[in-house]
This record gives C-alpha cells, structure tokens and sequence, in this order.
C-alpha cells in the first residue's frame, strides 16, 4: 500500500472537492476512456475540462496514455484508498461518540421523567402580579430614532 504524506493527501481532498471531478472518478471506475468522453457529459470546454485533469493527475488519481490520437485516461485507485484509511480513523472516533450517545439517550428515557406542577385553575389574569405595583410597564423604545440631520458639503 503506498503511503501517502500529508501534503499528498491534501492533493487527494483537494482533487475530491470538485464535483465534476468526482463524477470523472465515477465515470473511470466503469473502465478507461478518452477524454473527449469524459468531457462530454460536462457541457464545458475542453480547456477548462483539461484543468480538472490536471487536478486529478498532479493528486495521482488518474494516468494519461496516449494511443496514437487519442488520450486516454485510467483510474488509479492507491491515493483514494490511503484517503479511506485517513478517514477510517475518524470513523473510529465518531462511531465511538455515537455509541456514547446512544448509551446516555437509552438511560435517560428509562429514568421516570421528574414530576412537574399541576397547572393552576386560575386565569392568568387572576395571578399575582411580579411587581408590588399594579402599574404598567412602558413598551420599549424602538431600536432606532428619526433620522437626525444631515451634513452639508
């Protein structure tokens, strides 16, 4: 397995942030194809579909071959599988909380909920008020006044 350094790595997210890469990728997974029928699907011109390819092969993901007129590109697997390896680790970590999670989740709903206070037959005007005076409150001041006056030049 080769393994990848983290700069390496970073070519490989970097490559994998693009969705037209990432469907270049799915597309080469069914097998090698040119890159006229790469680009096809695209909608985009072969320059700007060039640059993807550039992405993808500085991050070792593909390998061009030349057969004759026709380049051809084929799907090199090892960088995105040191990629999963990366993530696995955090898969560990999450997986590990979520189990937590759900430990803590399944203990609480076993746990009698606490018992509340019979609501009150009374209307809520007939409580007692929060304050000892039975004045009341100012609304409060917008947030914003008039405009004030403007500077001439």
């Amino acid at each position: 397995m080769v393994q990848l350094s983290d700069p390496d790595l970073d070519l490989v997210f970097t490559a994998l942030a693009d969705r037209t890469r990432r469907d270049v990728l799915t597309a080469l997974g069914q097998g090698d194809q040119s890159i006229s029928e790469l680009a096809q699907p695209h909608g985009m011109s072969l320059t700007g579909f060039m640059k993807h390819l550039r992405v993808l092969e500085a991050a070792g993901l593909i390998a061009r071959s030349k057969e004759g007129r026709v380049v051809r590109c084929e799907l090199s697997a090892a960088p995105l599988q040191e990629a999963a390896v990366w993530l696995s680790r955090y898969e560990k970590f999450w997986n590990a909380r979520f189990d937590a999670l759900g430990r803590y989740l399944q203990q609480t709903e076993e746990v009698p909920p606490c018992p509340t206070s019979t609501p009150s037959t009374k209307p809520p005007s007939a409580s007692v008020p929060n304050s000892a005076s039975n004045a009341t409150s100012r609304s409060r001041p917008k947030k914003s006044g008039a405009p004030g006056p403007t500077r001439k030049r």
